[in-house]
Formats: C-alpha cells, structure tokens, sequence
C-alpha cells in the first residue's frame, strides 16, 4: 500500500454511515498512515469522539475554538502537515458548504483554508431522494469542477429502508481508492485484461475436476493495474475473493467460458495477461446425473482438450502485449523458457505450483528475450505491484 506514512485528515459529518468511519480509521492505522480526525457537531451524534479518538490514537478536534492548538488556530494548522483530506462520511449538507465556500464549522473551515495543493476527497453518505435531488448533483458536478474527488456513492439498502445511490462506499473499498490515488499512474489510460483463478470441468452434476488456485495472484495484479491508472477487465474462475474495487468482473467456471469471454473482450486490448490456471483438459461426455458407485466397477472417464487461451489471444493479428503464466512442479527454469518460445510471447512469469496455491506470498521468475531473472518471495501484492511496473516499463519501449 502506497498509504505507510501519509497523514490524512479524516473528517466526519453527521450520518450513520459514521459507523463505517470507525473501521476505515483502523484500516488506515493498520496501512501505516497517521489518522487525524475532526468531527461536525451533526457527526458527535453518530458516533462519539472518544471511539475516534481511541482508533486513531490521536486527539480528535471538534470545534473551530480548541484551544489545544497553541495559536488556536486549528482549522490551519490541521492542515499543513498532511497528505490529503478525507471526508467520509460527507453528507448533503457538508457538500453544500464546501461548494459555497461555507466555514461555519471546523471541518468546512479547514477545507477552505487548507492549500490548494492538499487533495480533497469526499465519500457522499445520504438517502437515494437526497442524492437524486438536483440540487446534490449541481453540487456534486461542481465539487468534480473544482478539483475536488468523489468516492461513490453506491447503491444498495439504506439504514431509511429505502434501496438505491447514496450508500457510503464500504471501508476496504475506500481503502482502495485512497490508495489508488497515491499509486504513480504508471498505467494511466491503458486497457488491461486479466484472467484470474481456477477453471471447473464437470464430471457430473456434482462432480468436477479443478486445481488448488486461489486466484490470490490473479487478482492482486488486477488491483495493481488498476491502482497504477488502467482500465481493467478480469476473467475469473470461482474463486472465494471480493472482486478488486474499481475492476470489471466477468465470473466464468469451465476453460470454454473463459476462453469466450477472453476473446469477446480481447478487441482493444493493449496486454493480456493470462495468470488463470485453466484446465488443460475436460470430460467429453458430461453426464446428465450423478454417477453412481457401484461394487467393484471404476467409471471410465474419456478426456478432449481444452482451447488454449494464451495462445489464441497471441495469434491474433492486432494482438495486444501478452504475459503468460507457468506453474510447474520440477525444472521451472527449463520449462519455463521452453513455454514461453512455444506460446510466442514476450514474457512469461514462472512459479512452483503447490509453492504457492493458496498462499499469500509466492516467488517469481520472469522469462524474456534476454534471458530469465528473480523477483524473490513477497506478499503476491507487492509482486503484483513489480510485474505491474515490469510490464509498464517494456510498454514504454
């Protein structure tokens, strides 16, 4: 995470999405970043200071007159030694100052006053009839017009039981984004697809063949991607994962899917990268129920093959820049460089299989025209983030 050692203001306004403000403070402590957090008085009903104040590990300020602050300047000084500005939650209300300039409270104040470098990113929390009102959406096209970032809202139940926009993005998701925002845009406006996890070949209604991926790796090149600025649509097989925030998700279960999905998205493409374990092979003959055991009898299974994906894709004409994935048992080095010549492709990432199914980190070795080279064991995400600049490197060349 790009977030280890930035220090964020994190405001909150009154709502009961204040609920979500207490766990997306302990996530950013747990990154790394130092959390300063100034409440409305509209939030103190919500959720108290002293909650914030204990996840924080820092003061909380509340009103524009705290003399805590020796210059009891509060709504400058809060300011000057950050990173960004967070207000989240940020209701209609709070929206409505901060396009007109209002500082009437602390935390309109501080926005006012804070310097025109300092980022301002607002989570907009309100009922669907308040988000919809056009008066939110001027206010909200001009917070756009001013610079200012919007994080959601998204749709969903609403504590009103009401259903629609104006739910506060979940804190995991404005985790993402707030790191995104920091990640250099080595990727800026590059169209990616990805395809993640395992396939599933049926046997019989409910039995299959499959492997151990996890898609633990898939999916945080994904993430990678589209934190350095790409536009990314993933391919996945059934996986336990959430679905990496600000990604295109198109689940999918057998090879044959995969392989249609893959190629009616492919158009436009600058990079595929293939990090899917897809099943070599699949039963000819699904059956239409349940195979029975029977005393001392041993179903016969016939096999047929499976397209192979990777190389469909790098056969195309306009083909986009194709990274592949090995995962083998023995001799990596050799099989490696031997899979990547067949596929003709200019890069291809090796592993030991049961090393790294379902694991959080793994070890890497990347095949090329020159040769292979170690990206030693890490967390997948911190590996994603090296092919992620690997790749962005050898597409500015």
């Amino acid at each position: 995470m790009k977030l280890a050692g930035k220090h964020i203001v994190l405001g909150l306004s009154g709502g009961i999405a204040c609920y979500k403000a207490a766990e997306l403070a302990r996530g950013l402590v747990k990154a790394g970043a130092s959390v300063q957090v100034v409440m409305t008085e509209a939030a103190r009903h919500f959720i108290t200071p002293v909650t914030m104040q204990a996840l924080s590990g820092r003061p909380v300020f509340t009103d524009q007159w705290d003399s805590r602050i020796s210059n009891n300047m509060a709504h400058i000084d809060l300011t000057r030694e950050a990173d960004a500005v967070l207000i989240a939650p940020c209701s209609a209300d709070v929206m409505r100052k901060l396009v007109h300039g209002a500082a009437d409270d602390l935390l309109s104040t501080l926005c006012l006053a804070r310097p025109a470098s300092l980022p301002l990113l607002v989570a907009p929390a309100m009922n669907v009839e308040m988000w919809e009102n056009p008066a939110t959406q001027r206010n909200a096209a001009q917070l756009r017009a001013d610079g200012v970032t919007l994080l959601g809202p998204v749709a969903g139940e609403q504590a009103c039981g009401e259903t629609g926009l104006g739910r506060m993005m979940e804190p995991e998701a404005l985790l993402d984004e707030l790191d995104a925002f920091f990640h250099p845009k080595i990727l800026q406006g590059r169209l990616l697809l990805i395809t993640a996890g395992p396939t599933f070949e049926p046997i019989d209604p409910v039995r299959g063949i499959t492997n151990l991926s996890s898609g633990k790796m898939g999916y945080a090149i994904a993430r990678a991607a589209r934190m350095a600025g790409a536009d990314v649509t993933l391919v996945s097989g059934p996986t336990a994962l959430p679905p990496p925030t600000g990604v295109r998700l198109l689940p999918v279960t057998t090879a044959r899917q995969m392989h249609e999905a893959v190629m009616a998205n492919v158009a436009g493409q600058q990079v595929f990268v293939a990090v899917a374990a897809v099943a070599d092979w699949r039963v000819a003959e699904v059956s239409s129920r349940k195979i029975k055991k029977q005393d001392g009898a041993t179903p016969s299974l016939a096999f047929e093959q499976n397209p192979d994906i990777l190389a469909a894709v790098a056969a195309l004409p306009s083909a986009p820049y194709c990274v592949g994935f090995a995962a083998e048992s023995e001799d990596l080095l050799e099989h490696g460089a031997a899979k990547r010549r067949k596929k003709n492709i200019p890069l291809l990432v090796g592993n030991i299989g049961h090393q790294t199914f379902g694991r959080d980190d793994n070890e890497l070795v990347l095949f090329d025209d020159t040769g292979h080279h170690l990206l030693p064991r890490a967390s997948k995400e911190a590996l994603a983030d090296r092919l992620v600049a690997e790749i962005a490197t050898r597409l500015a060349h």
